[in-house]
């Protein structure tokens, strides 16, 4: 990695904090408070993943922004918390220690609930 691209990836990093704390304060002026409150931690954490699953293009950082804020409008931060947990373990334990991720109905509910956001999300942050 480069200077200027670490510079680059540090910038977009900040540019998100303000974006996501901007919104914030002003939806809160305008009466409306998001439905669902995530740590600014984990709204960062997925908005540098999708950056970076996009190619860290600049242009995408409203989108992918967008993309969180509509999951915080769907679902409450422990089940989207849970869903991530349970693809995480979905891809790393494998076997039948790894059933219970996979083949159990509260998984399904986990995921699927997880699925309709991102889905809202393609619809919602064009």
């Amino acid at each position: 990695m480069t200077g200027g691209s670490a510079l680059r990836r540090l910038g977009l990093a900040a540019a998100l904090l303000l974006i996501t704390g901007a919104g914030a304060a002003l939806a809160e002026e305008e009466g409306h408070k998001p439905r669902y409150d995530y740590p600014t931690a984990a709204r960062a954490d997925y908005v540098i993943g999708c950056l970076a699953a996009n190619g860290f293009r600049h242009d995408l950082l409203e989108k992918c922004a967008c993309g969180i804020d509509t999951i915080a409008d769907m679902m409450p931060y422990e089940d989207y918390e849970k869903a991530e947990t349970i693809l995480s373990m979905q891809a790393e334990v494998h076997g039948p220690q790894g059933a219970i991720f996979r083949n159990t109905p509260i998984a399904h509910e986990e995921i699927d609930r997880l699925r309709r956001a991102e889905a809202e999300v393609n619809l919602r942050c064009r």
